[in-house]
């Protein structure tokens, strides 16, 4: 089985939401009602959502309508390292990893844009050593790679 098939997504939020709420506890951070429902909204799919798309489902469900309030949400929820934008789509997508300052790489499928999260080199690898030769300290990367998920693949 590949894909979707295999995944328990049930388990995957609630392990996901478990893992907020430690983390908030710890670090004293406030998971508002509107922040928690945009992780979840993120959650619910692995797919990369944009702020409009988000805020047209808060507005649904009568928790804001204004787009400060889903950008707010999302800026505390990037920082806090709960969700990672997803610069080739201009959108977001929960985080999967759940470990402190790791440098993920975004397979972004062209089709469905799910997203899977994939461990990175911290080190920055090759592109660290690169840039290290031309005297320039990288201060954050972006890894991106688009193509199909193994649905799509399937599907086509």
């Amino acid at each position: 089985m590949r894909g979707a098939a295999m995944h328990d997504h049930a388990h995957c939020i609630a392990r996901a939401m478990a893992h907020v709420d430690a983390t908030c506890a710890e670090d004293g951070l406030q998971m508002t009602p509107v922040r928690r429902r945009v992780l979840q909204i993120l959650l619910e799919g692995h797919r990369a959502l944009g702020a409009y798309e988000i805020l047209n489902r808060l507005r649904d469900e009568g928790l804001g309508s204004q787009p400060p309030v889903v950008y707010r949400a999302l800026d505390f929820l990037r920082r806090a390292g709960f969700v990672h934008r997803v610069e080739t789509l201009n959108a977001f997508v929960a985080c999967t990893e759940g470990t402190p300052g790791h440098a993920p790489a975004l397979l972004i499928c062209r089709q469905c844009h799910r997203v899977i999260e994939m461990p990175a080199d911290a080190a920055g690898g090759q592109l660290k050593q690169a840039a290290e030769g031309a005297g320039f300290a990288i201060e954050s990367a972006v890894r991106e790679a688009e193509g199909l998920c193994a649905d799509c693949r399937g599907a086509a």
